[in-house]
């Protein structure tokens, strides 16, 4: 059944997937998801498309594991011709239709922004935004008045790298130095 919820506020809204080119003749749709477990997309909803006349809802009506990808159908999504409209489309959701997190887990999302010190105490910068490369997440961050020099830097998320994120001081504290 279609969501009737209210759209939410634009500026609420975290960027989940974008819906790729059309599967099949029934109106599937590979699904290109941004979650660390690509399936766990499925576990958050209501979902929201961006579209040229406002945010319109959409509803998962059966998904599955294709390949190394994702398909899925959506009830406001009837046949392969709709379907081959929405490639490239964006898929939104509000953070708490999150799924809650264990100990030391963090969204991307709540990264982004925060001021990053080695253990010298030296502010490295912002964090602009995060990626993955295949073999592990890259914190990209970027200069700020207050760091140490005016060099961006790409960081790898790694265990030994990352020592502790606190977001309540919007802070992290990285094993990584000014030169490398």
């Amino acid at each position: 059944m279609p969501s009737t919820a209210q759209a939410p506020d634009e500026s609420t809204l975290i960027h989940i997937a974008t819906l790729k080119k059309p599967y099949g003749i029934q109106g599937w749709l590979w699904v290109f998801s941004q979650t660390d477990k690509r399936a766990d997309i499925f576990q958050i909803s209501p979902w929201w498309l961006k579209t040229a006349t406002g945010l319109k809802p959409l509803t998962v009506k059966q998904w599955r594991t294709q390949g190394q990808g994702l398909v899925a159908c959506f009830d406001e999504i009837a046949d392969r011709n709709l379907a081959e409209t929405m490639n490239g489309a964006t898929i939104w959701a509000t953070k708490d239709s999150f799924p809650e997190l264990g100990e030391d887990e963090y969204y991307w999302s709540d990264l982004v922004g925060l001021t990053v010190c080695n253990e010298q105490g030296e502010n490295l910068g912002k964090i602009k935004e995060m990626f993955e490369t295949g073999a592990h997440e890259i914190i990209s961050v970027v200069p700020t008045a207050d760091s140490i020099d005016s060099e961006p830097r790409l960081i790898p998320w790694h265990r030994d790298v990352v020592l502790s994120v606190d977001l309540s001081t919007k802070t992290m504290l990285v094993a990584w130095g000014a030169d490398y």
